[in-house]
Parts: structure tokens; C-alpha cells; sequence
């Protein structure tokens, strides 16, 4: 019989992978209660991403994390430098080459990229950081969690749930066996994972493609790796990666997906597949780390259904390729966090969450076909091979690196927001201040930020009554003088903007103050009076 405990809670989040411990830490920034539900027992250290990009940088830089990820980073461009000696260079291994990225398997020349396009502007550096693993980021995560007093309950399995029109019960039950338990909670949030039981037991539509490849990644030790070339290489048969970490291997078979997706990974397997697919006789003595995957395409058609709502994988997969699916994962969190916690505290409307699928689908529907395009290249037959040769060329001009690069990093991301200011709807330059602030360092509390940067009394007279929903600082920006002030969500995106006329707000382009009372009012809520 399921005992049902006496604590409710406003949010419970199924799964404690990087994107559902993010999202406890802003619902709990925002006032929330949260509880996470994890089966496993730890950290998952398998290997995943190993990366993120320029938004998910700066999405983590706003709440304080940079220097974190900055000695993680260090630490794998270490582990960079050690695979580069041990394949030869020695002590006079020069540094490792900045990395661009790559579509498909084309590596990108980082020095054909244009460092000048605007589209890079105003980042700050958190640009500068993008070599954190997703299993070392999810470390920091659960760290931060802890520290915010989110609840996590590990070995703890979601096995389904009731969901009703002002609450869902959620049943649980322990991996070590004893009494399940039904939990009280307002919301529940699906963030386990591609095959997940939330999403499948709330019956959201999950359209997309069929599988066609079987992958595997793995962390291991082997013998006979000298003849392996280094980075992608494209044979025959398929593609198989060695490095940049020592011990590191991908392959990609096109023969379809594997029978099996849920037995483990076998050293003869993943052996077999190498061989297979580099045609070196390597033998795989240890394996430390292995994960199986395929290019299976689907994503949700909404990402909320009621008190019912999905991130991550849970509501998008896809191939790996291009490391988007951690990035987007990180983008659904910030936008989902603060606008939960925003309608638990009763500060808005539940019409408020229709934005999180309005503004998170189209990003996640273009990384489904970004992905899609990286197997066409990759198919070992004639006509994508031709292709092939076509893009590689395309991707030795400046022109080409530069546009694949900025699809990669993500800095073309933005929401269709009312305003006709350019900075409407994307995310918020990280502005230096003349008070040797950057606009990063206002938004570690988690609220929405009126930037006033022309000292403007009746700019900030509008912000009356939004008390401590809205943080509100006036400095002056000398890098950006024609810039008159700024509202910023709670998850760094440019809400207004207006430009400064003779010290103060223009009237131009529909992004006066009185734009910024129906900003204020869309994602801040009603004022007190």
C-alpha cells in the first residue's frame, strides 16, 4: 500500500541530469519548492557532451558559475595537451589549436573564422569558455542545488502519476526496495531523458525520423591505437573519431539502429565496430566509460500538457552530432524556470508558460533539422559523399567557417518578442558599466533587470510596485552610449530596449516607456498598488 507523505511541493522535477538540476536551481531562485526524483545513485559519469556553447556559457555566467567552469575547462584542455604528447609531441608539444567546431565531421579552421561579426559582439567572457564536459557540469550543478536547499532524493524511480486540474500526484518508488510513495506536488516536470516515462505516460505527441546509424562513445584502453588517425575521419564504411582525450573513441555505422538499446556495451562490441570502421586492428583491453546511440529524430509537439511539462531530452532527441543537445536542454531550463516559479508564487498567470513552447520549439525543431543535415553529409554512399566535397569546400572560406560557426555557438538564437529594437528578443549584451560592473554580475538573483543608462527619473518611476520581482540600476555605459536602458528577464533575454535622445528614452520604433509598461506587465505581472 503507498503511503502519502504530508509535505507537498510546488514543482516536482523527474531526473537529476544537468537540465532538471539547472531547472531546480531556478525554480528555487524564483521562490519555488522543488523536489528532484533521481533512480541513480550518483552523478552519471558516463561520457556525453563535451562541450557547451556560447549561450549555455553565458546563461551560467549570469548566475555566478563562470569561474567554475573556467577550471574545468582548464583541466580538459590538460587532458588535451596530455593525449597531443603521448601521440608523439613530448614536452615541446605546442598548445592545442582553438577549436571552431565542425559539421558532420568537417573540422573548422579557427583561423578562417571572422572574429568581427557583429553577431559576437558584447558576449563577455563567458565566450571564452565552452570545454566543460557534461558530466563534470552536472557536478557543479548538483553543487549549486545543494547550496540553493533544493531537495534532491537519489535511487528514487518516478513509476507514474495522477495529474488533475489544480495538482498531479506522483507516485515513486525506491531502488532499494522499500514502500513506494505518492507525492503532493503542483507541477511536474519530465527532464528524464530521451526515453522518458513522463512524457509517455502524459501521451505527448512526439513526432519525428527514423534511426539509420548506430553510434558509440566511449573512454578506453587499447592497444594497436598508433595506426588510428587522429580527429574525425571519414572511411568507407562510416566515421570514427580518436581523441583529443586520451583513451578516446567514437564510431558511426550506417547499418541501422541496434537491436537493443538497453544491454550494456560489451569491450568485443565496441572493439568490433572500430575495426569495422577504421580498419586498424586495434584491441580493446579496458573500457572506462561507453554509451550506445542512434540518430532517432523526434521532438514533442508541445512541451506542456496541464501541470505536465517537459526539458531536455525528454521533449526533443537527436544525434549528437554538433553537441546541441546539452545546449538545448540548458536553454529549456532558463526559460522555464523562472516562468514556473513566477506562476507558483501567483506573480503571473498560468498563460505565462505558453511562451515556454512558443520560444523554446522553433530552437528545438532547428536543431532536430541541423542534426538531420550532419547524417545526410556522413552517409557512406555516393551522392553524399559528392555533397560532401561541396561543403568541405564551402567550409575553407571565411564566409563559410564564419556562418557554420555562429550556427554552432548558437549566438543566432533569439525569440520573436514585440518590440522593434534590435536587442528585442535576444539575449542581453554582457554590458561593462562605469561602475566596473558587467551586466552578468546583476543577474545572479534570478529577477528581472531595468538597466536604466541615461539616469532617467521616469524610466524608473514605471518600475513601481514590482518590489522584489525586478531588480532596477542605473549606471552609464561608456562603451554603449546611445544606448538608453534596458529590461532584462529573469533568464537574460532583452525584453525592451530603447535608445538615448538628449538624455532620454527615444519614442522611436515603438520602444518607448510606455513599451516598457507592457513589457513590465507581460513577464513581470500586475504591480502592487
Amino acid at each position: 500500500m503507498s503511503t502519502v507523505i504530508d509535505i507537498d511541493y510546488d514543482v516536482v522535477v523527474a531526473g537529476a541530469g544537468p537540465v532538471g538540476l539547472l531547472l531546480a536551481c531556478e525554480l528555487q531562485l524564483g521562490g519555488a519548492r522543488v523536489l528532484v526524483v533521481e533512480r541513480l545513485p550518483e552523478v552519471d559519469e558516463t561520457i556525453k557532451a563535451a562541450a557547451i556553447n556560447m549561450p549555455s556559457a553565458v546563461a551560467l555566467d549570469r548566475r555566478g558559475m563562470l569561474p567554475a567552469l573556467a577550471e574545468v575547462q582548464e583541466r580538459a584542455l590538460s587532458g588535451f595537451r596530455g593525449f597531443l604528447k603521448a601521440r608523439g609531441g613530448g614536452e615541446s608539444t605546442p598548445p592545442p589549436p582553438k577549436f571552431a567546431g565542425h559539421f558532420a565531421g568537417i573540422m573548422l579552421k579557427a583561423g578562417l573564422f571572422d572574429e568581427s561579426d557583429p553577431a559576437f559582439a558584447d558576449i563577455g567572457p563567458a565566450g571564452e569558455v565552452g570545454l566543460v564536459p557534461q558530466a563534470a557540469l552536472e557536478r557543479l550543478l548538483a553543487e549549486r542545488a545543494d547550496g540553493l536547499g533544493v531537495e534532491l532524493r537519489r535511487n528514487v524511480e518516478l513509476t507514474g502519476f495522477e495529474a488533475g486540474p489544480d495538482g498531479v500526484t506522483v507516485h515513486t518508488l525506491r531502488t532499494d526496495g522499500s514502500a513506494p510513495e505518492d507525492i503532493r506536488a503542483g507541477w511536474l516536470v519530465g527532464c528524464d531523458g530521451g526515453r522518458s516515462t513522463v512524457r509517455k505516460l502524459a501521451g505527448f505527441a512526439f513526432p519525428g525520423t527514423a534511426p539509420e546509424i548506430t553510434g558509440y562513445q566511449a573512454i578506453v584502453e587499447m592497444t594497436g591505437s598508433e595506426a588510428l588517425k587522429d580527429g574525425w575521419n571519414t572511411t568507407d564504411v562510416g566515421t570514427y573519431v580518436h581523441g583529443p582525450m586520451p583513451g578516446r573513441v567514437l564510431t558511426v555505422e550506417f547499418d541501422g539502429p541496434p537491436a537493443d538499446r538497453e544491454t550494456p556495451v560489451t569491450a568485443e562490441e565496441l572493439q568490433a565496430s572500430l575495426r569495422h570502421v577504421s580498419g586498424v586492428d586495434v584491441t580493446v583491453t579496458k573500457v572506462h566509460s561507453v554509451t550506445r546511440f542512434t540518430d532517432n529524430c523526434r521532438q514533442a509537439t508541445s512541451y506542456r500538457a496541464g501541470r505536465v511539462l517537459l526539458a531536455g531530452d525528454a521533449a526533443h532527441v537527436h544525434s549528437p552530432f554538433g553537441g546541441q543537445g546539452l545546449n538545448l536542454g540548458i536553454g529549456d531550463a532558463m526559460n522555464l524556470g523562472w516562468k514556473l516559479a513566477a506562476v507558483v508564487r501567483g506573480r503571473a498567470p498560468q498563460g505565462l508558460l505558453d511562451s515556454y513552447t512558443a520560444e523554446r520549439h522553433p530552437i528545438g525543431a532547428w536543431v532536430l533539422d541541423w542534426t538531420r543535415a550532419q547524417i545526410a553529409l556522413m552517409r557512406p554512399e555516393s551522392h553524399s559523399r559528392a555533397l560532401r566535397e561541396v561543403v568541405t569546400d564551402l567550409a575553407e572560406t571565411v564566409t563559410g567557417t564564419t556562418y557554420l560557426v555562429k550556427k554552432i555557438s548558437g549566438v543566432w538564437q533569439r525569440y520573436d518578442l514585440p518590440g522593434g529594437h534590435p536587442l528585442t528578443g535576444r539575449s542581453a549584451p554582457d554590458l561593462e558599466l562605469s561602475d566596473g560592473r558587467r551586466l552578468a554580475d546583476l543577474l545572479h538573483g534570478g529577477r528581472a533587470l531595468l538597466l536604466d543608462l541615461c539616469d532617467d527619473p521616469k524610466l524608473r518611476a514605471r518600475t513601481e510596485g514590482y518590489g522584489d520581482r525586478l531588480d532596477v540600476v542605473t549606471s552609464a555605459c561608456p562603451g554603449r552610449p546611445a544606448l538608453a536602458g534596458l529590461l532584462v528577464r529573469p533568464d537574460g533575454i532583452t525584453a525592451w530596449a530603447a535608445d538615448d535622445t538628449d538624455g532620454t528614452v527615444a519614442e522611436h520604433t515603438g520602444d518607448s516607456q510606455e513599451a516598457l509598461v507592457h513589457a513590465l506587465a507581460r513577464w513581470c505581472g500586475t504591480p502592487e498598488v
